[in-house]
C-alpha cells in the first residue's frame, strides 16, 4: 500500500468542532454495520465526534445512555455481522412532536447539527420531518428553558444524509439497498437446497419470499434459478393466469425436467387487487394437474445471516459518501440519500426519492401497472423483459435461416453457465439454430460442435464451473481448422464467454479475416473471469462469486484466532496482475493492507504497514489481516511478506498465511453473477442479431468491419457493445489488464477504514441528482 500522509492537525481537518450521530431504524438488513463503521471511521478521521444512537428513533427520544460517542475500537470485527449491532425498533414517539422535541433536545445538549439515517422510506421520510421543524423544535425548547440561546444558536440547523437499508430493494432512486443482495444469497442457498430434493421426487415447489409492496426479490430469484413462473405486485398476471401457469408447468415436464418452481412475493396479487398467496397456487396446481406440490415460506431468514461481499462494499462505500455528504452540508442543501447506480455513488434529493417511492404504489393501487414498472427504474424493467423471454415465449415454428454458436474461452468462472443457458434460450426464441462448442477455440478448430436445445441448458443457471468446457488455448495456429468448421455448419456469428483470452483471441479471429473469408462473422464478447481484468468492463462474471469466496473465508480464518493472542493473517489471492479480488475483499474483510501490481509499493511502505499493524495491535485490537494479490511484486513473495511480518511482530503478534489458490474459481455462483450472466447472454444474442442482418448480402454474412466484433461490458451504469479495436487502445497487454480501473478509486477507503490518514479522492464528488430526470433519461430496453 503507498506511503500514506502524516496526520493532519485538527485545526486543518473537515469535521473539526462538528458532531454527527448515526442511527438504524425500521426493519434491520444485512450490511448495516459496514454502514455504520464507515460513517464512525470516516468521522473520526476527518475530526468529527461520532455518536451511536441504540435502538433507532427510540434512543433518539430517550437519549441518556442510547447516545454514546463512539469509538474507533467500538466498531472493530462488525462488518461481518449481520443485521445492527446498535439496535432498531420501530419508533411511534418519534411520529408526535412531543417525541421529536425530546430527540431535539437530546442532540443540540451534545452539540450534533448532523444525523445520518439507515433505514427504509418510513425512516427517512421521519427525518426529513425531523430536519423541516428544526427550527421551530429549537424556538419552542428555548422558550420552555430547555436548552440555552448559545445553544440554539450553535445548532441552529441540522444536516440529514440517508443511507437505505432494505432488504426489499424497493426505494427509488438506487439500484440496489443495503440488504438486497445478502436477502438474495439466502434465499438462493435455500433454492438451490429445495431444487435437488424436488429432482428426485419429481415435485412442484411454490416459495414465497419477501416483498410486500415490491417484487424484487422475487423476480431477480426467478431469474437465477430458472423459474417457470414468478408472481410479483408490480406486474399481475392476465386474468386466465391458471391456465397459461398450468400449461407451462405441463411443458416443462414433458420436456424432460423433474422440477417446477414457482415463485411468489408475499404481496403478489391479480389485476383486480385481489392477493395471490402461495397456498393458492398449490391447491391450483394440486386440483388440476395432480402434481405432488409442496409449498416454502422463507419468512425471516432472508434478512439473517452474514451481509454478502457486495452489500459490506456498497455499507462501506455508502457511509463514506454519507460522512462527506454531511460535513458538505449547509442550510440550503436538501435533505439527501445517497444511492447507487451501477458502479458509481451518487446523492439524490431524499424527498423526491420517497416521492417517486409512494407513486409506485398509488399506480398499483389504481391499477397502472406498466407505470409502476416503468417508476421502479430500468433495472427493475430489464430483469421483468428478461424474465417475461425466458418464462413466457416459447421459441417460433418458424426458424430465422441463422445459425448462432457459444464457446466458453479461459478459465472456468461461476456464472458462465447461466449466460450460456440464456444466449442458447434467447437464441431460440429468436429462431435461431444453436451450436455449442466445447472446449473453446481448440474444440472449434477440432470440429467439437454440436446442435443444443432448450431443454439441454434445463436447471444451468446454478452450475459453477463450465459445462461446455473451457480451455486457454488461442485460434491463431488453427485458422485453416476454425474456417472450415464455421463453413461446415454453416456459423453466421459466435458469442464467445470468457475472460483475457477471449478478448486476445478474438482480436486473433479479426487479424485472420483478412486472409480466412469464414471469420468474417459478427463476434461478441462476454467477460466471465474470476480476475475481473478484461477491458470494457467493470464486472466481469464470475468475479462477485470469487469476491465471496475468498470474504467468507477470511471470516473464518478471523475467526480461527478468537480466544487466542494477537495474531495476523497474510492471505493470497488469485487475479494475476489484476488487484480487483484483493482490494474488494480488503474492503468486505476489513484488511488493514492489500497488496496490488497496480500500486507500486517499496520496502519502507511495508515497514510502515507492519509498524502501523504494531501499533494498532496494542489496543484492543486483536485480528489483523493482509492481502496480496498473486502478482503484485515478483520480489515481494508472500513467503516474504509473511517472515517480514512474523519477524516484526514478535513478542507482539503471531502470524499465519494462507494461499486461498482454485477454490476461488468453484461453487455456485451468486444471485449476481447469475442474473448478470442471464441478462448478458440475452442482451448479446439481440445484438448478434441485429448485425448479421445488417451484414447479410443475397444469403451470405460478410462482417469485416471494426463494429461487427464487439465486446459487452457493464460501464458505470449501463451495458454498452465496445468495438473490440477500440479497447485494444485501453489495454496493458503485457500484464494482461485495462489501463484504468474504476475500483482503483476504491482504494484510499481501504486505507482510512485500516486507520491510515490519508486524503481522499473526491475528484469524482457524487454531486446531488435529480431522481426523476434521472429515471427518464436513463430508461432502456433489451
Amino acid at each position: 500500500m503507498a506511503q500514506p500522509s502524516k496526520t493532519p492537525c485538527s485545526a486543518e481537518r473537515p469535521g473539526a468542532g462538528k458532531a454527527i450521530a448515526v442511527l438504524t431504524s425500521g426493519g434491520d438488513a444485512q450490511g448495516m454495520n459496514a454502514a455504520v463503521r464507515a460513517v464512525v471511521r470516516v468521522g473520526i478521521s476527518l475530526g468529527t465526534k461520532v455518536y451511536f444512537v441504540h435502538e433507532g428513533y427510540q434512543g433518539l427520544v430517550d437519549g441518556g445512555e442510547n447516545i454514546k460517542e463512539a469509538s474507533w475500537e467500538s466498531v472493530s470485527m462488525m462488518l461481518q455481522l449481520g443485521g445492527t449491532v446498535i439496535g432498531s425498533a420501530r419508533c411511534q414517539d418519534f411520529r408526535t412532536r412531543e417525541g421529536r422535541l425530546k430527540a431535539a433536545r437530546n442532540l443540540v445538549k451534545r452539540g450534533i447539527t448532523n444525523l445520518c439515517v439507515i433505514g427504509g422510506d418510513g425512516s427517512l421520510t421521519g427525518a426529513d420531518t425531523f430536519r423541516a421543524e428544526w427550527s421551530s423544535l429549537l424556538a419552542e425548547l428555548l422558550k420552555t428553558g430547555g436548552i440555552t440561546a448559545e445553544e440554539a444558536k450553535s445548532s441552529s440547523y441540522l444536516n440529514i444524509v440517508g443511507m437505505v437499508g432494505s432488504i426489499d430493494n424497493d426505494f427509488c432512486g438506487t439500484d440496489m439497498t443495503i440488504g438486497t443482495d445478502s436477502a438474495l444469497h439466502r434465499i438462493m442457498e435455500i433454492v438451490d437446497a429445495i431444487t435437488t430434493t424436488a429432482q428426485s421426487h419429481q415435485r412442484t415447489f411454490v416459495l414465497e419470499v419477501m416483498g410486500r409492496h415490491c417484487g424484487y426479490l422475487a423476480l431477480v430469484t426467478s431469474l437465477a434459478c430458472g423459474a417457470d413462473w414468478v408472481f410479483i405486485p408490480e406486474s399481475p398476471p392476465e386474468d386466465d393466469w391458471e391456465d397459461h401457469l398450468c400449461r407451462r408447468l405441463t411443458e416443462t415436464r414433458l420436456g424432460g425436467s423433474r422440477l417446477n418452481i414457482i415463485i411468489v412475493a408475499e404481496g403478489a396479487i391479480d389485476r383486480h387487487g385481489k392477493a395471490i398467496s402461495a397456498d393458492d397456487i398449490k391447491n391450483l396446481v394440486v386440483k388440476r394437474l395432480g402434481y405432488d406440490t409442496r409449498v416454502t415460506i422463507l419468512g425471516h431468514v432472508q434478512r439473517g445471516g452474514t451481509p454478502s461481499a457486495f452489500d459490506r462494499i456498497l455499507g462501506s462505500r455508502m457511509g463514506v459518501e454519507a460522512v462527506m455528504a454531511l460535513l458538505e452540508g449547509t442550510p440550503d442543501t436538501p435533505a439527501c440519500v445517497v444511492s447507487l447506480s451501477g458502479n458509481q455513488a451518487v446523492r439524490l434529493p431524499l424527498m423526491e426519492c420517497v416521492q417517486v417511492t409512494k407513486d409506485v404504489t398509488t399506480a398499483m393501487n389504481e391499477g397502472r401497472f406498466d407505470d409502476a414498472l416503468k417508476l421502479r427504474g430500468r433495472s427493475f424493467q430489464n430483469n421483468w423483459n428478461v424474465y417475461k423471454l425466458l418464462a413466457h415465449i416459447r421459441p417460433p415454428p418458424t426458424k430465422s435461416g441463422y445459425t448462432l454458436a457459444v464457446m466458453n474461452v479461459g478459465a472456468p468462472a461461476a456464472g458462465m453457465n447461466a449466460a450460456v443457458r440464456s444466449t442458447v434460450r434467447i437464441g431460440l426464441i429468436h429462431g435461431h439454430r444453436m451450436l455449442a462448442v466445447h472446449d473453446g477455440f481448440e474444440g472449434l478448430a477440432l470440429g467439437m460442435v454440436e446442435e443444443i436445445g432448450w431443454d439441454k441448458v434445463g436447471g444451468w443457471t446454478g452450475l459453477g464451473g463450465s459445462k461446455l468446457g473451457t480451455k486457454r488455448t488461442l485460434p491463431k495456429k488453427y485458422f485453416e481448422e476454425i474456417s472450415a468448421t464455421i463453413n461446415s455448419f454453416s456459423i453466421h456469428g459466435l458469442i464467445i464467454i470468457g475472460g483475457f483470452e477471449a478478448f486476445m483471441g478474438s482480436l486473433e479471429l479479426m487479424e485472420g479475416r483478412a486472409k480466412y473469408e469464414e471469420l468474417c462473422i459478427p463476434l461478441c464478447i462476454i467477460p466471465a473471469t474470476v480476475s475481473n481484468n478484461v477491458p470494457g468492463s467493470d464486472f466481469s462474471i464470475g468475479a462477485d462469486t470469487a469476491l465471496n469466496t475468498i470474504t467468507t473465508t477470511c471470516d473464518r480464518i478471523k475467526q480461527s484466532a478468537a480466544g487466542t493472542k494477537r495474531r495476523v493473517f497474510i492471505i493470497e489471492t488469485m487475479g494475476g496482475y489484476c488487484g480487483y479480488l484483493a482490494t474488494m475483499a480488503g474492503l468486505a474483510g476489513g484488511a488493514d493492507a492489500a497488496y496490488i501490481f497496480e500500486e507500486h509499493f517499496s520496502i519502507r511502505d511495508l515497514q510502515m504497514n507492519v509498524e502501523h499493524l504494531t501499533e494498532k495491535m496494542k489496543t484492543t485490537v486483536k485480528r489483523g489481516l493482509v492481502l496480496r494479490n498473486e502478482h503484485c511484486n515478483e520480489n515481494y513473495t508472500t513467503d516474504f511478506i509473511f517472515n517480514l511480518y512474523s519477524e516484526e511482530g514478535k513478542g507482539i503478534f503471531d502470524c499465519r498465511k494462507n494461499v486461498l489458490g482454485h477454490m476461488q474459481q468453484g461453487g455456485t455462483p451468486t444471485p449476481f453473477d447469475r442474473n448478470f450472466g442471464t441478462k448478458m447472454g440475452a442482451k448479446s444474442v439481440a445484438w448478434i442479431t441485429g448485425k448479421i442482418k445488417e451484414c447479410s448480402r443475397h444469403g451470405r454474412i460478410f462482417a469485416n468491419t471494426a463494429d461487427s466484433a464487439c465486446l459487452l461490458g457493464m460501464r458505470k451504469r449501463s451495458l454498452v457493445f465496445q468495438p473490440l479495436t477500440e479497447l485494444k487502445e485501453q489495454t496493458d497487454f503485457v500484464h494482461r489488464i485495462p489501463k484504468e480501473q474504476w475500483w482503483l478509486k476504491l482504494r484510499p477507503i481501504l486505507k482510512i477504514l485500516a486507520k491510515y490518514s490519508i486524503e481522499l479522492d473526491t475528484s469524482e464528488k457524487a454531486h446531488l441528482e435529480h431522481v426523476t430526470r434521472k429515471r427518464v433519461s436513463l430508461e432502456s430496453h433489451i
